[in-house]
């Protein structure tokens, strides 16, 4: 009898969690019903009918012990509705999809369809949140509910919650990977590290609250960080992830309290009630800001549209518009950032699996294969040819941005004191145009043609400063000429001219009667105009030198004699 009762008694205790639930029955849109009204619109709120799809589609003729349990198990329940071994009064996993799917014979059929729909709980707030019996007396914890064991388990972090059924953290064989992508990407590793970083050398001796006021680090590297301790602000968050002496960043700042960091958490641009809308936590209001695009989301921080004074534009750059002075270029006319950045693939292949959450326009594939984005407007280009071609154009824009650094800042040092208003707007232009161009987090991948306009239009107006165009009435030649410098011979210092009577290439060098070349003066774009150009020679000896002139299909030379 003794040993009989035992039994029973384990036997109770075993099923007693599914008749003992830890899951609040409180009507939570009575207090939250914005949120409640922003989850009746979300997929969240969605998924039986997505169930009975694939049930009908993947398990017909199998019964629901091999969907939970079989050898290819895909315990639907788990994720598409996981409070519903709650319903009917507890149940197992494999009885909630007998009750709540159509079967025949005890086996699924392409005919399956929902049931007892009024009763499916969807992805239901308890799932999410483990609400005490005595809320709001006390507060809900983050967990996710298991519907293996009808229990709450503890979650650290908001992404991590994601990743239990949008990652491979609870199921490894799963077919969503978006968590597992997004740890891979620049969003979701290494921001505190990099923020840490530039507070160090950039902000040494400043407070927390004077960093926010200038450059609002948290804003787009962790957003979601003034969420912590329940709520906090954004100088109160670098404080808290940060570290200082006496209040103060120093040049030996690094992170700290790595644990909590959030990175660009999933709710940083997904509303949890909501995730489908294009939203973006405000760091600042602790709310959502919803924009109407995937480019207006994007460029909230790859752009100037939530901070003007930014300094990553690969959004402006894209759409080519905003240089002063250089005429708007759009070279991927109606191609949005998720287009490249959100690649999207066959079913079953890692690309799909990730649903752009690496943001790399690669994926490699697990057989080593690799896909590109790129492919989806250049369906005949290889991987390798896409990458040859993203470094030839990185390459140039590295070359052009390296001109243009030297000639702006010649430039700058020769108008240095100088009161000249039209050369000094010319030098303002050029300087806001070489940092717009390198503005581009590509290195010119993401409108090339537009770039190469920002560096060149520098060059030349940088160029203009240092060779002091003719600019009058009469600079309008219709001939190209190079020019007998003068005075000729000279010491130390000459000028060259020429005239160019349209736009195209002009490179001025300066050779050594052996024919080395000694100097470079012009390289670029040249408008129409009449050019003056000096050439100094302090560092050479007494000797014949040539100045070859090219321009377009134009050459000419000139023999010059410095006198000691």
């Amino acid at each position: 009898m003794k040993k009989h009762f035992i039994i029973i008694l384990f036997s109770a205790l075993l099923i007693l969690p599914r008749l003992i639930l830890s899951q609040s029955t409180l009507n939570c849109a009575q207090c939250h019903s914005e949120k409640a009204t922003l989850w009746t619109g979300s997929h969240h709120a969605d998924t039986q009918n997505d169930v009975a799809e694939e049930l009908a589609g993947e398990w017909a003729g199998l019964p629901a012990d091999s969907v939970i349990n079989g050898s290819e198990a895909e315990n639907c329940i788990a994720c598409h509705g996981a409070t519903a071994v709650a319903a009917n009064g507890g149940m197992s996993e494999v009885d909630a999809l007998n009750y709540f799917f159509t079967t025949s014979n005890g086996v699924f059929t392409s005919s399956t369809v929902a049931q007892h729909t009024d009763e499916w709980p969807h992805v239901a707030c308890v799932t999410c949140h483990n609400v005490p019996s005595d809320h709001p007396v006390s507060m809900p914890t983050m967990a996710i509910y298991n519907s293996s064991d009808a229990q709450y388990h503890a979650i650290s972090n908001v992404s991590k919650l994601c990743g239990q059924c949008h990652g491979s953290l609870r199921f490894k064989d799963t077919d969503h990977l978006r968590y597992d992508a997004w740890l891979m990407s620049r969003h979701g590793n290494g921001g505190q590290a990099d923020v840490a970083a530039e507070i160090a050398e950039e902000w040494a001796g400043s407070t927390p609250a004077e960093v926010v006021s200038e450059e609002n680090c948290i804003a787009c590297h962790a957003p979601t960080a003034t969420l912590e301790d329940g709520g906090i602000t954004e100088a109160q968050a670098l404080e808290k992830f940060f570290t200082t002496t006496d209040g103060k960043f120093t040049s030996g700042t690094t992170g700290q309290n790595n644990a909590a960091w959030p990175e660009v958490a999933c709710i940083a641009c997904h509303n949890p009630h909501k995730p489908s809308d294009y939203s973006l936590f405000n760091s600042s209001s602790r709310k959502y800001d919803t924009f109407t695009s995937s480019q207006e989301l994007c460029g909230q921080c790859h752009g100037n549209l939530k901070f003007p004074d930014t300094d990553h534009l690969s959004y402006n750059i894209e759409k080519g518009t905003g240089g002063m002075g250089v005429a708007d270029k759009v070279t991927m006319p109606g191609v949005k950032c998720v287009d490249c950045h959100m690649i999207e693939g066959e079913e079953e292949t890692l690309a799909s699996m990730y649903a752009g959450h690496s943001w790399s326009v690669f994926v490699k594939e697990e057989d080593g294969s690799e896909e590109v984005a790129c492919t989806k407007c250049h369906p005949s280009r290889t991987p390798d040819v896409a990458r040859a071609k993203i470094e030839e154009l990185q390459n140039e824009f590295a070359t052009l941005d390296s001109i243009a650094n030297e000639k702006v800042a010649a430039a700058e040092e020769k108008l240095a004191g100088s009161s000249d208003e039209n050369l000094l707007a010319k030098l303002n232009e050029a300087k806001f145009n070489l940092a717009y161009a390198e503005g581009d987090e590509s290195g010119g991948v993401h409108n090339h043609a537009y770039t190469k306009a920002l560096f060149n239009d520098a060059i030349a107006k940088a160029d203009e400063i240092l060779t002091g165009v003719e600019e009058n009435s009469n600079n309008k030649p219709t001939e190209f000429r190079l020019y007998q410098n003068y005075p000729n011979p000279f010491n130390p210092s000459t000028i060259i001219k020429f005239s160019v009577p349209e736009k195209c290439n002009v490179t001025l060098s300066i050779y050594d009667e052996l024919g080395r070349k000694i100097s470079t003066l012009v390289n670029g774009i040249r408008q129409r105009g009449i050019y003056k150009v000096e050439f100094n020679a302090s560092h050479y000896s007494t000797g014949v030198f040539i100045v070859k002139l090219t321009a377009g299909t134009f050459l000419s030379v000139k023999k010059m004699l410095l006198l000691r």
